[in-house]
């Protein structure tokens, strides 16, 4: 935004309120937090904003964090999952969806872990529950470690199919294959993600362990069903921005899901 800032006519910026203590960049923070929860089991996953926390911002804020509430009796470290029990993963989020409890009407990301697909529900013109498959990821494991909420994780890159890089840290500790932003495919639970190119971070700051399931609550009765590829042949134009349509899935993937 500076770049592109520095050959704007100043007449022009002065309509904008910059020079007259409106629009400044310097008062813009470098990137802002959200707490996010996202409730697991060995079957799904759901991922909602907190609706108990503050949204907050902060100009040397490096991403997100991420508090998980797991379930497994207590015996989720050694691995020991039965039952049909869950938890929560709750975090913090660099950007986000709208605010709210898992089922009034929030952005809320769905993960069917044995059936391998996904729901994304979201607000344009009105509400959609967005469908597709789970994103096939490649990862390639690295001999990095680092500490995340208690457990050790390892590092991971991963690309999906539309070419999209990622940085995941997970921990076996928790053997659900899942994480945040529809992210899944590794031997436990991503405690940490980063999206490079959209400057977006995820990071696990705590994990509760609980009997419960994940939450069945979140969809909206009113809201649209939808495929993914039925929703960039209607949608695809508007997220384009400019770019051939083959980006228009791609575009509308990094803009409504990460």
């Amino acid at each position: 935004m500076r770049s592109m800032t520095q050959n704007v006519d100043p007449s022009m910026m002065m309509r904008f309120g910059g020079g007259g203590g409106g629009f400044s960049l310097d008062n813009m923070p470098e990137s802002t937090t959200q707490k996010m929860l996202l409730y697991f089991d060995e079957n799904s996953t759901v991922l909602t904003i907190d609706p108990f926390a503050e949204e907050s911002s902060a100009s040397n804020n490096s991403g997100n964090r991420m508090n998980i509430r797991g379930g497994a009796g207590g015996g989720a470290r050694g691995g020991n999952f039965g039952g049909g029990r869950g938890g929560a993963m709750q975090m913090n989020v660099v950007g986000g969806a709208p605010r709210g409890r898992v089922n009034n009407n929030s952005k809320v990301f769905y993960q069917d872990l044995k059936k391998g697909t996904s729901n994304v529900q979201l607000e344009i013109d009105e509400k959609y529950i967005i469908s597709d498959s789970l994103n096939n990821i490649t990862w390639r494991f690295t001999d990095e470690y680092r500490e995340i909420a208690g457990f050790e994780c390892r590092r991971v890159n991963g690309s999906t199919p539309d070419s999209l890089y990622l940085v995941a840290f997970y921990t076996d500790q928790i053997p659900v294959s899942a994480g945040p932003a529809l992210s899944s495919g590794l031997p436990g639970m991503i405690l940490g993600l980063a999206i490079p190119e959209m400057h977006i971070q995820y990071w696990a700051t705590k994990v509760d362990y609980t009997n419960d399931t994940t939450p069945n609550d979140w969809k909206d009765k009113k809201a649209s069903a939808i495929t993914l590829d039925d929703f960039v042949k209607s949608f695809g134009r508007i997220f384009q921005r400019g770019r051939d349509s083959n980006t228009a899935r791609r575009q509308i993937q990094e803009q409504l899901i990460y």
